[in-house]
């Protein structure tokens, strides 16, 4: 039976993280909206609390799935866990995005990649990259939304894996010290070729070329990263590097079962802090009229919350949540953006004041219904779980 309940180990955690969005996150939410591409040094003085959220913006995350599906495999007679390190990652996420969602995504250690990493990388590709802060490098100026359309390529030779394309839109990726880049082995096979290769910082051939300018989230850096016959060792494949047909490009894509349902927690922290806010703001103005409206608001946030809770926490038990993290991810997103302009709809001029976050909060939340699959791809993936057919006949 699925346990939604908060594990009271789980309560300094949390109380951490609210702590820090509150008294850390909020201060200087406005400070670093406005000095894009300065990077928040503040951070750094979060190290503590950042390795016990380790868990959650990325690496145990993916982690957590594939070491419980294993257990599930090998003892099918035992008891399923409840609560673990997904539930953790997300209700961490939720506290952390209550305070600037930016800067959440900005936290060392816990890019995507680092969760690329924990679901396939071998224990030597983990010992040497464990600890260090890895974005993703996937989209491509012709390869969005489908992924399968990746043009970058990678050829072995002798003992280098030699990576030639470009990458846009890569969430810290000047800031990251390593980024995991997906290419193809061979064009002419489509899916079923596309690899994920570590490359460090400072790797012969790689270049970031450009920093974007961002409606939100402006306190992340975004990058254009321009791979010219860029050499790694031939160690740095995360994975097999045989071409399987039938398997391949599943397993790369299966790293976002497990990072949506953080996605969706990013939304939900968003969208809570706008709601709590505009009902502080309405209270103080004596205002009334607008409870149904907010009453309304909060039953969709919490139909979210509850779909991002159950994707976690079939994680945690080794379950596939192929469905549900796109349920999550689609739906508080989606909640995220109306309810974020909403609130600025009914709280009126004051959420433009230079001292409020509403219009912040609602720039903020946009990017959660792009990234890691539009709103469109999960509801693809949604129609293609429940009718069981593939992107192909659907179309």
């Amino acid at each position: 039976m699925i346990d939604l309940d908060i594990p009271k180990k789980l309560d300094a955690l949390l109380q951490q993280a609210r702590l820090v969005a509150n008294n850390v996150f909020r201060p200087i939410s406005r400070k670093y909206d406005t000095a894009e591409h300065t990077y928040p040094k503040e951070l750094d003085l979060l190290a503590a609390l950042l390795d016990g959220l380790n868990d959650g913006g990325g690496g145990a995350s993916a982690k957590s799935l594939t070491k419980e599906k294993d257990k599930a495999a090998e003892e099918p007679g035992k008891k399923r866990a409840k609560n673990g390190a997904n539930i953790a990652a997300v209700l961490g996420m939720i506290e952390l995005a209550r305070g600037d969602v930016g800067l959440a995504l900005t936290i060392p250690r816990q890019g995507l990649g680092n969760a690329a990493l924990a679901a396939v990388g071998t224990d030597e590709q983990k010992a040497q990259y464990g600890n260090q802060w890895i974005a993703m490098a996937i989209t491509e100026p012709g390869a969005g939304s489908d992924s399968a359309a990746i043009r970058t390529t990678a050829r072995l030779d002798g003992d280098e894996w030699v990576l030639t394309g470009e990458k846009i839109f890569v969430t810290a990726g000047e800031r990251a010290n390593a980024v995991v880049v997906w290419a193809s082995l061979d064009l002419s096979l489509g899916r079923a070729a596309i690899k994920a290769f570590l490359v460090p910082k400072g790797s012969p051939g790689m270049t970031v070329v450009r920093l974007d300018h961002k409606l939100g989230i402006r306190a992340s850096d975004t990058a254009t990263i321009a791979l010219d016959e860029c050499r790694i060792p031939k160690a740095n494949i995360l994975g097999s590097a045989d071409i399987d047909t039938k398997k391949a490009f599943a397993g790369v894509m299966s790293t976002f079962d497990n990072t949506r349902p953080v996605v969706a927690a990013m939304a939900l922290g968003v969208a809570m802090a706008a709601l709590e806010r505009t009902r502080q703001i309405l209270r103080e103005e004596g205002v009334a009229t607008a409870d149904a409206e907010l009453l309304r608001l909060e039953a969709e946030l919490e139909a979210a919350r509850l779909l991002t809770l159950k994707a976690a926490w079939m994680a945690d038990n080794g379950i596939p949540n192929s469905l549900e993290a796109s349920m999550a991810k689609a739906k508080a997103a989606r909640v995220a953006n109306e309810l974020t302009l909403r609130c600025i709809e009914l709280v009126g001029p004051r959420a433009y004041d230079e001292g409020e976050l509403l219009e912040k909060w609602a720039r903020d939340s946009k990017i959660l219904d792009i990234f890691e699959g539009t709103q469109q791809i999960q509801m693809l993936v949604v129609a293609r779980r429940l009718l069981g057919k593939t992107s192909a006949e659907l179309r």
